[in-house]
C-alpha cells in the first residue's frame, strides 16, 4: 500500500529547520550525555529570547481574569479578527508616547497571534507568484523559510548590508543605499523585509539610510516591512528617529511588532501590524481564513496592563529597567569575548545578540566548541551567505547571571585556538 507524502517543498528540502532549532536540538540532553559531557554544566548562548521578569501589573490581570468566572467565561468568545478595540487603541498609545509615532487611528492596526503569524500573512496579503522579495544579507533566520511557504516562486534578493572583511555593519552607507537602487532597477521588488535593531547583528540601520531607503522603495511601489521585534532593547540615548515613521506618511511602510520580547511574552503569543488601511483590509481578510482572531485572554490583559501603566507611567520606567540590565549584559559580553577570545565581534546597539568572527566555518567551529566545552553558540550560516565565517552570540538568556556569561566566554577562550 502507497504511503502518502508530504509536500514537495518539504520533500525536496526547500523548507528546513531553522540554525537556532537545529541547535538546540543538537544541544538535547541525550545528546550531550552521548558527547560525554554534563547536561547541567552547559552554558547556552544559543537561544533568542529575553529573561527578565515580566511586569507584576501585567501578571495580576491575568489573576484578574482567572478569579472571576464571568470575565473568564465571556474571554473565552472569539475576538474580532482584527483584535480588541481597546488593545488596539493602547498599543497606539505607547507607540505616539514612546516612541513619538503619530496620525494612526484604529484603521491602521491588526492584531494577530504573534508577529511570525503575521509575517506569514503579510506574505500571502501581499506577493503573487513569481514575486522578488528584498532581504538584508544577513537577516532573521526564518524570513526565508517563510518565504518558501508562500506563493510559488517566491525569489529571494540579498542585500548585503555587511562587510565580512572589516567585521562590519553597513559601514558604506552610500554603497548600500545604491545597491539597493540598483536591485530595485534590476528586479523590480514587491518588497524589502528587514529588522531594527536587526538579528542576528544588533545594529540599528541608520536613520538616514532608512530615509533613502524608503524613498527609493516608495517611488517604486515596494512595500518596506519593518519588523521591531527587539525596539524595547535599544541602546542608544535617543530613540531613533525611524521608529517614529509612519504610514499614515509613507503608505509603502509596513510596521511588524511582537510581544515577546518587551515583557516576555515569548509564549503568551500576540504580534500586531501598523499599515496603511487598504493593507489592514486585506490582512484581516487573510486571517479570517489563517487564525480567525487572537487569543482574548492575552488581549484582554495586555490593553488593561497598557491602558494603566501607560497613564501612571510605570510602563515607561518598566521598559527603562529592564533596557538597562540588556545593555549591561551586552557591555559584559563583548568585553568578555575582547579579553578572553580576541576575535573580531559588534558592538550590540540593541537586541539580544553579537557576531563573532571565527575565521572558518562556522558550523564546524560550533560543534567542535560545544563537544570540547558544553559551550552554545548559533552558526552564521543561517542568517546570510555575509556571515558563514561567524557565529551568533546571544546574551539573553544570561541576562540574570553575568558570571554565567563570563565563563561560557573563557571556556571557549581556552580552547579557541585547539578548535
Amino acid at each position: 500500500m502507497a504511503t502518502p507524502l508530504v509536500a514537495r517543498r518539504l520533500r525536496e528540502g526547500q523548507l528546513k529547520q531553522s540554525p537556532i532549532r537545529e541547535i538546540m536540538k543538537l544541544a538535547d540532553r541525550r545528546n550531550i550525555i552521548a558527547m560525554g559531557l554534563d547536561p547541567d554544566d552547559v552554558i547556552s548562548f544559543a537561544g533568542g529570547w529575553v529573561n527578565h521578569e515580566a511586569p507584576e501589573e501585567l501578571r495580576a490581570e491575568y489573576s484578574t481574569i482567572s478569579d472571576d468566572p464571568v470575565l473568564f467565561h465571556e474571554l473565552g468568545a472569539y475576538s474580532p479578527t482584527r483584535g480588541l478595540p481597546n488593545l488596539r487603541e493602547a498599543l497606539l498609545s505607547v507607540d505616539a508616547t514612546l516612541y513619538g509615532t503619530r496620525d494612526l487611528s484604529d484603521d491602521n492596526i491588526l492584531v494577530g497571534g504573534s508577529s511570525t503569524q503575521l509575517t506569514h500573512t503579510l506574505f500571502t496579503t501581499l506577493l503573487d507568484p513569481g514575486d522578488r522579495v528584498v532581504l538584508f544579507d544577513p537577516s532573521y533566520a526564518n524570513y526565508g523559510p517563510q518565504l518558501n511557504l508562500g506563493p510559488e516562486g517566491t525569489e529571494i534578493i540579498w542585500l548585503p548590508v555587511f562587510d565580512a572583511e572589516r567585521w562590519a555593519f553597513m559601514r558604506d552607507r552610500e554603497s548600500i543605499v545604491s545597491s539597493f537602487q540598483a536591485l530595485v532597477s534590476e528586479y523590480d521588488p514587491r518588497l524589502l523585509l528587514f529588522s531594527s535593531p536587526d538579528n542576528p547583528t544588533s545594529r540599528l540601520i541608520p536613520d538616514d539610510v532608512f530615509d533613502d531607503i524608503l524613498r527609493i522603495a516608495e517611488e517604486a511601489d515596494c512595500f518596506v516591512i519593518v519588523d521591531f521585534a527587539y525596539r524595547a532593547q535599544c541602546f542608544t540615548e535617543v530613540v531613533p528617529e525611524h521608529f517614529s515613521a509612519s504610514p499614515s506618511e509613507h503608505p509603502n511602510l509596513i510596521r511588524l511588532h511582537s510581544n515577546s520580547k518587551w515583557c516576555r511574552g515569548l509564549g503568551r503569543r500576540l504580534g500586531w501590524v501598523e499599515a496603511a488601511p487598504h493593507v489592514i483590509e486585506a490582512l484581516e481578510i487573510v486571517q479570517q481564513s489563517t487564525a480567525l482572531c487572537p487569543d482574548s485572554v492575552h488581549q484582554y490583559a495586555l490593553a488593561a496592563y497598557l491602558t494603566k501603566a501607560l497613564s501612571d507611567g510605570s510602563l515607561q520606567s518598566y521598559m527603562n529597567e529592564t533596557n538597562a540590565r540588556y545593555e549591561k549584559a551586552a557591555r559584559h559580553t563583548t568585553e568578555c569575548i575582547d579579553r578572553y577570545i580576541g576575535m573580531p565581534r559588534l558592538d550590540p546597539q540593541g537586541g539580544l545578540y553579537t557576531v563573532m568572527d571565527v575565521g572558518r566555518n562556522g558550523d564546524e567551529f560550533v560543534r567542535e566548541v560545544l563537544a570540547s566545552t558544553g559551550v552554545i553558540f548559533v552558526p552564521g550560516s543561517g542568517f546570510g551567505p555575509s556571515i558563514t565565517n561567524g557565529v551568533r552570540i546571544s546574551y539573553g538568556p544570561l541576562v540574570n547571571n553575568l558570571d554565567r556569561i563570563e565563563e561560557g566566554i573563557r571556556r571557549v577562550g581556552d580552547v579557541v585556538d585547539k578548535c
